[in-house]
């Protein structure tokens, strides 16, 4: 076993070997950007290390029956198990390759070389691997160290990003999330450094107004942490994606910044005088990043939030992700110009959105008590504490920071209007005054003012999208009846899929030990309550819900959880409408629920049955749902998850026993016409949704089912990806589901190909 793999070898297929960050730096690699070389340490490395060691026993007693919500024990616990990781050596032969690799690294080109005594600087970064999957997000909940240099320091930080896994912020998340602890592994990433002399961020749309066409470059001298703490006020530029020309530029004075000394540690440093207030960036360098960002976002399919930096004149890419907050359509602009009223302080855009109340001046942590709900916020730079004080704000002011920064950041994902940067907020304004923040202009005038909106706008529809009208239904794919009014306000045009069992989870018991306590109410009432929030938030638009599909080994932490039997490969094991129809009672409760919330006049709520594979399940499971008083197909809709290729082959056969609708799981339709086992690292690679043999099933199955006039639809993860997009279309089909971020994308993605294919049939 190899346990390391370099970024050559790895792609966006490579999570499960080394995690979101490691596989999305190899993508990049493969790419030709230009990126850091490096290797990571693979997590199986980490999961033999801990069972070599024979430590991961003792990991599990210690997380064994822990409550996560007394914060002194979590704490505690996590210390215990970080300790435990750390004073444990690791195995010889793992150490060994770690540094015989980290010595190759130090060894390439352009490195610093070995033989004159130095070695190189790297990061040592750690990447979970259910870090950045579309369900979940571990996003800085575990370690990195920078400027590490040494072999045994390297594999004392690689230790130490293993230790990290048990941090007690992840403990805490993971159980929330359900997340199997011992499940759940970590990857190091090894990155040689750049030992930057500038470096920043670029958003590939505009993050303040959301414009698709501009990208915006922020760029400071030194390191980019400077920035994101709102310590410097960044240069910023803003480019014409198309033609590359800078449309605007705004350069303010950097008197500091923040770069590596000879022993690796950051320090501060004074800029010189006639640097402190030109541009950071030349021309070239801008039209360098503008291109290397308009390259990423089209690999990627959708816009990014890049982290660069520069060393030697080089530009070098460290990171990139998809921007969460992109809504696609142009702000409003506003009749208010300059002279229409007292301007105060001007600043950057960082969240758009105009708001008037009163000022209230936070200078530190003690003084968040007196924002009340509607107040304008106003300080010098936010920090993660002050996040329920800017839940209740109106408008958020800083004296600091750009479109990066805290503030920015958070007052995006609340919607809240925000200026940053304004250089002296605290100073200028007076609390208790009040003022108009016209923060899609950057401006906070004296006093209460309104403002209109002007000139030719593209106005949202009420669901708050841009109108992209498209023959073919968009569906968003939701599980947490909590995000269902986000959900709803992504303009979808309804919901493909809704999973029960993850609305079960939240109960904390199993669907069987409810029926074994005689407790069926609370299981109607259970999944009753977590329906109607997905169905009110979209009414009258369908909501798809799913039949518990709860396999054996996924539960077992739920009260009566250890009593599912052990099976040897629960993925193709006792589930779904095979276990339904051995446990009526479940399934009885299920339709129960819905018959219930038809009752309320939540009849925009479909059902369907998983993992079909006889004609005789789906004929059973429409008797049980008769016996509640639905009648499936007429009174509501009624369909099944086409999730294994027997549902294929025997399509025509389901049409004529009666259906309003199939959905296509495509996870595990791929995993079982392929024989690979989504979860094993070794065969992941070959995982492929757009295997000709899946593609063919699927388009068998849509053509069988508009002879008989089913509706088709596409509710798994596949859904969200351009090319399957195209190929949907193309076949034919209804509706499409896609991930709540990823709506506008399919959306616009349909809408194009669908002229293409009028264009065809001319």
């Amino acid at each position: 076993m190899s346990y390391v793999v370099w970024f050559k070898d790895l792609t966006k297929d490579s999570i499960a070997v080394a995690g979101g960050k490691g596989s999305n730096l190899g993508e990049m690699y493969q790419l030709h950007v230009p990126v850091p070389n490096g290797f990571a340490v693979t997590a199986q490395t980490y999961k033999e290390f801990i069972e070599r060691t024979r430590i991961k026993d003792t990991i599990q007693q210690l997380l064994q029956g822990l409550n996560v919500e007394e914060t002194d024990a979590l704490q505690a616990v996590a210390e215990q198990i970080q300790r435990l990781i750390v004073s444990v050596p690791v195995p010889e032969d793992i150490a060994e390759e770690i540094m015989d690799n980290y010595e190759l690294l130090g060894a390439e080109k352009g490195a610093q070389s070995l033989v004159q005594g130095n070695e190189v600087f790297v990061a040592v970064r750690s990447s979970a691997t259910a870090e950045d999957l579309p369900s979940a997000s571990f996003a800085g909940q575990q370690a990195t160290f920078l400027n590490v240099k040494g072999k045994e320091s390297v594999v004392l930080a690689v230790r130490s990003c293993w230790a990290s896994l048990f941090t007690a912020r992840a403990i805490y998340y993971r159980e929330k999330q359900k997340f199997d602890h011992a499940k759940v592994l970590i990857s190091a990433i090894i990155q040689k450094m750049v030992n930057a002399e500038k470096s920043g961020i670029m958003f590939t749309i505009n993050p303040a107004t959301n414009h698709a066409d501009e990208i915006v470059i922020e760029a400071v001298y030194g390191l980019g942490e400077m920035i994101v703490g709102g310590e410097v006020n960044p240069n910023t530029y803003i480019v014409d994606k198309n033609t590359r020309e800078t449309k605007k530029m705004e350069v303010r004075a950097q008197d500091v910044g923040l770069f590596r000394n000879a022993q690796g540690l950051n320090e501060k440093r004074a800029i010189p005088k006639e640097m402190q207030e030109r541009q950071v960036l030349d021309q070239k360098q801008v039209q360098e990043l503008t291109r290397l960002g308009k390259k990423l976002e089209e690999h990627y399919g959708q816009p990014q939030d890049i982290e660069w930096a520069v060393e030697r004149g080089e530009v070098f890419i460290v990171q990139t992700r998809a921007v969460t907050t992109f809504k696609s359509h142009q702000e409003e602009r506003s009749t208010m110009t300059e002279e229409g009223g007292k301007i105060l302080l001007k600043g950057e855009t960082a969240s758009a959105g105009v708001y008037s109340g009163p000022v209230r001046i936070v200078l530190n942590p003690n003084e968040l008590g007196k924002i009340q709900k509607g107040d304008i916020l106003v300080t010098p730079m936010t920090t993660p504490d002050m996040v329920p004080a800017m839940q209740r704000a109106g408008a958020i002011i800083t004296n600091e920071g750009g479109l990066t920064c805290h503030a920015a950041i958070v007052s995006r994902e609340m919607g809240t209007p925000c200026i940053v940067g304004t250089e002296h907020a605290t100073d200028v304004l007076k609390d208790g005054e009040i003022v108009t923040v016209h923060a899609s202009r950057g401006i906070v005038y004296e006093g209460a003012m309104e403002i209109k909106p002007e000139g030719k706008v593209i106005t949202p529809s009420a669901e708050g999208h841009e109108d992209i009208l498209t023959a073919t239904e968009i569906k968003v794919i939701l599980d947490l009846p909590d995000f269902a009014d986000k959900a709803a306000a992504t303009g979808a045009d309804g919901v493909g899929l809704v999973r029960s069992e993850i609305i079960i989870a939240t109960g904390g018991i199993h669907p069987a030990e409810y029926m074994r306590q005689g407790k069926q109410k609370e299981y109607v009432s259970l999944l009753k309550n977590g329906i109607r929030k997905v169905a009110k938030a979209f009414k009258p638009r369908p909501v798809w819900v799913r039949c518990s599909d709860m396999r054996s080994d996924e539960y077992r932490g739920l009260a009566g959880g250890d009593k599912e039997p052990k099976e040897t490969d629960p993925m193709i094991g006792w589930h779904a409408i095979r276990r339904l129809l051995d446990e009526p009672e479940i399934l009885r409760c299920e339709f129960q629920a819905i018959r219930e919330l038809h009752y309320e006049g939540y009849k925009n709520v479909g059902v369907m049955i998983p993992f079909v594979i006889r004609v005789e399940e789906v004929r059973k499971a429409k008797e049980i749902m008769r016996s509640v008083g639905l009648e499936p197909c007429k009174a509501i809709q009624f369909g099944i998850m086409v999730e294994t290729p027997a549902a294929c082959w025997i399509m025509e056969d389901i049409c004529k026993e009666g259906i309003s609708f199939v959905s296509f799981g495509t996870n595990d339709l791929t995993q079982l016409t392929l024989g690979i086992d989504r979860n094993n690292e070794k065969i992941a690679p070959l995982f492929n949704e757009m295997h000709p043999a899946v593609l063919g099933e699927i388009a068998k199955v849509i053509k069988v089912c508009k002879k008989y006039g089913v509706k088709t639809s596409v509710c798994g993860q596949a859904g969200s990806r351009p090319e399957m997009a195209d190929f949907l279309v193309h076949q034919g089909v209804d509706s499409i589901s896609a991930n709540v971020d990823a709506v506008e994308s399919i959306r616009r993605t349909v809408a194009r190909v669908e002229r293409k294919v009028m264009m065809e049939k001319k």
